[in-house]
C-alpha cells in the first residue's frame, strides 16, 4: 500500500518537517557525487555500526580514533539513505504524517521529538542485531516515531492509498487507525522473522529495519503524549 496524502488539514505551516525533507534530501545529492568506495567510507562514519556502538558502550563511550563518540551516529544515522527509493518512500510518509503531529507539538518540541524517536529506533535495531559491522541507515525509525503519534491523535483521519489489485493500483480512504495499524503490526512480525537472518545489504533482511521502525513507532506513541500531543500548546 502506498500513501497518498490524508484528509487532516494543519493550522500551521510546517516549518520543520520541510527542512527535514530538505536536509534529508540535500545529504542524499551529496551521496550521488560520491564514489563507491567513498559512499562505504561515508556509510561507515556516519551511519550506525551496530559493533562499533556496542564497542563504544562497552568501553564508557571512549573516543579512541574517531573524533566524536560513537553515539552521534544515532543521529547523524537519520539523514542518510541507501537509494532513491529509500529517500523518496521516507520523504512521502515524513511529508504526510509529519505536518500535523508538528502541528500539535509546535515546531521546537516537534523536532526534539523526531530526533529522540530516531535515536530510540536506532538504539532498538541495536539491540537486536549489536554484533553486526553492516551500517544501518535511514530515517525511517524517526518517521516511524512520528506515525505513532499520529495514530494515538488522529486515528480517524482518512489516508488515500493505493493498494494494488493484480498489477493495478487502486486509491482507497483507509482511516489512519487501519493503514498505520497494518503497517506497525507488518513491521513487528518481519523484525521477529529476521531474527537470526544474516545482514548483507545495509539492514536486517533485505535491507529493512524492521526493528527500528517497530520500535520507533512504539516509542513514538509512548513519547507523543509526553511532548503534548494532546495540548496543542506550540513553542
Amino acid at each position: 500500500m502506498v500513501p497518498i496524502r490524508d484528509n487532516n488539514p494543519t493550522t500551521i505551516t510546517p516549518y520543520v518537517t520541510y527542512a527535514l525533507i530538505v536536509v534529508n534530501v540535500l545529504v542524499f545529492l551529496h551521496e550521488l557525487t560520491l564514489s563507491p568506495p567513498q559512499l562505504d567510507q561515508f556509510f561507515q562514519t556516519w551511519a550506525i555500526v551496530p559493533r562499533q556502538l556496542t564497542e563504544s558502550f562497552a568501553s564508557g563511550g571512549a573516543l579512541g580514533s574517531a573524533p566524536f563518540p560513537e553515539w552521534i551516529t544515532l543521529i547523524t544515522s537519520q539523514f542518510l539513505h541507501g537509494g532513491f527509493a529509500h529517500v523518496a518512500g521516507n520523504m512521502l510518509y515524513l511529508w504526510i504524517f509529519g505536518n500535523n503531529v508538528e502541528d500539535k507539538l509546535g515546531h521546537g518540541k516537534f523536532l526534539s521529538f523526531y530526533i529522540l524517536c530516531g535515536m530510540l529506533a536506532g538504539l532498538t535495531q541495536w539491540f537486536f542485531s549489536s554484533g553486526s559491522s553492516v551500517p544501518s541507515l535511514g530515517a525511517s525509525g524517526a518517521i516511524a516515531g512520528v506515525m505513532g503519534a499520529y495514530i494515538l491523535r488522529f486515528p480517524r483521519a482518512s489516508i488515500l492509498t493505493l493498494v494494488p489489485l493484480g498489477i493495478i493500483l487502486f486509491p482507497f480512504r483507509i482511516p489512519a487507525v487501519f493503514f498505520l495499524g497494518f503497517w506497525f503490526a507488518m513491521q513487528a512480525l518481519y523484525g521477529i522473522a529476521s531474527l537470526g537472518v544474516s545482514t548483507n545489504v545495509g539492514m536486517e533482511s533485505g535491507g529493512i529495519a524492521y526493528w527500528a521502525h517497530a520500535g520507533g513507532f512504539a516509542f513514538g506513541a509512548i513519547l507523543g503524549p509526553l511532548f503534548g500531543l494532546f495540548g496543542d500548546r506550540r513553542t
